[in-house]
């Protein structure tokens, strides 16, 4: 596996998508978008999966990668928990929401896919 740029690594482009998704759920549900804590507190986390991915992929150390790799995880965790939260809180359509949860399961996986990868390679 050989990437010349973080941009075509696909757990960044699905996460990249995961945060346009997310940004989908809050402008769809006013009551959601007023609750600012929790809504910067979901952006930060998504933003995060994103960042870390490239961040490490820029450190161009495995090793490196792979500890940011295990950050990014961190942080998807963190997105699933909060969309749990939005579900019990707010009217959010249930199909919308176990769709977001596939998607963040998806890519933990790939996070740890890649990580372990990573450690293997020499």
């Amino acid at each position: 596996m050989t990437y010349k740029k973080f941009e075509d690594i696909k757990v960044w482009q699905d996460a990249r998508i995961l945060v346009n998704n997310l940004y989908k759920l809050i402008k769809s549900n006013s009551s959601l978008a007023k609750d600012y804590s929790l809504c910067d507190q979901l952006k930060r986390a998504s933003y995060s999966v994103m960042l870390n991915v490239a961040e490490g992929f820029e450190r161009r150390s495995n090793k490196e990668f792979a500890n940011f790799l295990n950050i990014a995880k961190g942080s998807a965790g963190e997105v699933r928990s909060i969309i749990h939260i939005v579900q019990d809180l707010y009217s959010v359509n249930v199909e919308q929401i176990l769709e977001l949860i596939k998607e963040v399961e998806a890519i933990s996986a790939q996070l740890h896919g890649l990580r372990n990868y990573l450690l293997k390679a020499k």
